[in-house]
């Protein structure tokens, strides 16, 4: 007498509707399955053609960062089937996203409508945050990231050329510099380019040190300089250039616009948010403001100190 038992060989655990891998509207999902019936080796294989499908009601807390990360990896969210159609298409977007700000800025300092540093300290907070807004237009890997690493590229170009007289641009010196002086474009501007585009080609939109080294450089430094001069009365000791309020903003703006990136980019599945993440940004962005109070970061110059600290601290802490 033979003996026989069934097993059961699910075909797909997922069905999903949408081309770009989200959810479904009705919150659905249904297996198909084939029942095969086995005997003893003795006995004649058989296989019983049964095919049927159920619906299983999804939970509500599903964790969408799993679906999402199929659309992480498979590739740019224009233009799917063509990573470099739809890389270029994102790169010329996000130039002229960047540029429109940037010419935005150049009107308000060639009209006067902010003081010189606010309007500076407005572009040095915004450009970088804004071009990292549009990252998950590009696709994941390597193409990807050095496309999008060519926008703020170009920019380093640009304030090279400025910064060394060979081309003039008056609007973007009264946007970019302290004094109005063109050489500073070489220093400050070009690290804070710099550091915006060695993020995007070396640690890109996965790590979270790209994260703190740009919104600790732009937010962060930022809004200590804006904070720091309408409220900054009580110097630090050790800096009389420097303030408790601007530290303090800077160290809070860092956190919270660096929390926000993590939380846009785990929305995409770059990676999970948890609260050691958190923590470590809390860290990154502590040390970056007490790295910018120092003196030494006035010598030497803040879009340059701050985005090393934040690499540096963040290696240990991600």
């Amino acid at each position: 007498m033979s003996s026989s038992f069934c097993s059961i060989y699910a075909f797909s655990p997922y069905f999903v509707t949408d081309p770009r891998f989200r959810l479904p509207e009705s919150r659905f999902t249904s297996s198909y399955f084939t029942i095969a019936s086995y005997t003893n080796p003795s006995s004649s294989f058989t296989t019983l053609p049964c095919r049927f499908r159920f619906g299983l009601r999804l939970n509500r807390d599903v964790d969408r960062r799993r679906i999402s990360s199929v659309v992480a990896a498979a590739g740019p969210m224009l233009f799917p089937e063509n990573p470099l159609v739809g890389d270029t298409i994102a790169m010329v977007f996000s130039g002229c996203f960047a540029l429109s700000i940037l010419r935005v800025y150049e009107e308000t300092a060639r009209r006067g409508i902010f003081d010189q540093k606010l309007n500076r300290k407005l572009v040095h907070t915004t450009i970088g945050l804004a071009f990292m807004l549009c990252w998950p237009l590009f696709s994941s890997g390597h193409q990807g990231a050095l496309m999008a690493a060519l926008i703020p590229g170009v920019n380093i170009v640009k304030v090279l050329l400025i910064g060394l007289g060979i081309w003039k641009d008056e609007a973007t010196v009264k946007s970019m510099s302290r004094d109005g002086d063109y050489r500073e474009l070489i220093k400050g501007p070009l690290y804070y380019a710099s550091t915006i585009a060695l993020s995007s080609l070396i640690y890109w939109r996965t790590s979270p040190i790209a994260i703190a080294a740009i919104c600790n450089l732009c937010a962060g430094d930022g809004m200590a300089d804006i904070i720091g001069r309408r409220f900054g009365r009580k110097k630090i000791p050790y800096n009389k250039d420097k303030s408790f309020a601007g530290s303090i903003a800077m160290a809070v703006a860092g956190f919270f616009v660096s929390v926000g990136f993590m939380h846009y980019f785990s929305m995409f599945g770059y990676f999970e948010e948890s609260w050691q993440m958190i923590f470590g940004f809390l860290v990154v962005s502590i040390a970056s403001a007490l790295v910018e109070s120092h003196p030494i970061s006035t010598t030497l110059d803040d879009n340059l100190m701050v985005p090393l600290t934040s690499i540096l601290v963040g290696t240990l802490v991600f």
